[in-house]
């Protein structure tokens, strides 16, 4: 996503300065190697941007990452990884990058549809991180409206980037390692594979953005590939919400307890 939206906005004559732990040659943007969970490399990168640049017009977050595990059993280096990068790491590039705003900039934030949905197994990490990015996001709209700048959200659904083979490896990999949901795991990773053979190309998410950040009256969130069948299980009570995943994903004969309300 964050190559298709440089690509773009290059393209359309803007100057743009993309950070990346592994960034590609001969790009027609200015691509600066930068690690966003490491203050330091992040420090570099401003100082570099700083001298180019003068001054910056908006910033995109666009790096993330996607496990699909079980939250009692995937490592704590795992846990915080996620942390480190779909949260702390926006945090670090705004904190560090803002005194470089002009007048009237803007803030756009990839989330994820799943964030204001109630959350699936298995992928409950991931819906944690972005639950905790939109906040964060609204929080930092509220604080830097007041110095005239806007925050805008965007929330993608399946899109084909190097994510979704990387999150399938790691579902494999859980499902091949798991001990307390062998079975559960197997099932749920069909529903997965359902779920993103609606994915989109990256070019959609860029144009979404583009608009964000050329609309003189942007939305507050842009939706982009919005699931129907996420958006129908959302909309039942929650206790049928448990019912239908408990169905979907129990093999026969798998007993579960649960205690009184």
């Amino acid at each position: 996503m964050g190559s298709a939206l440089c690509r773009l906005l290059a393209e359309s004559g803007h100057g743009v300065w993309g950070l990346d732990v592994k960034p590609g040659e001969n790009t027609a943007w200015r691509a600066i190697q930068a690690d966003i969970t490491s203050a330091a490399s992040l420090e570099a990168a401003l100082e570099l941007v700083r001298a180019e640049a003068g001054r910056l017009d908006g910033i995109v977050h666009t790096a993330g990452v996607y496990d699909l595990n079980s939250l009692v059993e995937m490592p704590e280096d795992d846990f915080i990884r996620d942390f480190n990068v779909n949260l702390f790491g926006m945090f670090r590039v705004n904190r560090l990058f803002f005194p470089l705003l002009g007048p009237n900039s803007r803030i756009v934030v990839i989330s994820s549809e799943l964030a204001p949905l109630d959350p699936l197994p298995f992928a409950g990490l991931y819906a944690v991180t972005k639950a905790a990015v939109e906040k964060y996001a609204a929080s930092l709209r509220m604080e830097v409206q007041l110095l005239g700048h806007q925050v805008i959200v965007v929330r993608p659904g399946a899109v084909k980037t190097p994510m979704l083979p990387a999150s399938t490896e790691r579902l494999a990999r859980f499902c091949a390692q798991t001990r307390l949901y062998p079975a559960n795991a197997a099932r749920f990773r069909r529903v997965v594979d359902r779920v993103e053979a609606r994915s989109v190309a990256p070019e959609r998410i860029a144009a979404a953005v583009a608009r964000a950040l050329s609309a003189k009256r942007p939305r507050l969130v842009y939706s982009v590939n919005r699931n129907p069948g996420l958006l129908l299980m959302n909309a039942l009570p929650d206790r049928l919400q448990g019912f239908i995943i408990r169905q979907l994903l129990r093999c026969n004969g798998q007993e579960v307890s649960h205690g009184r309300d």
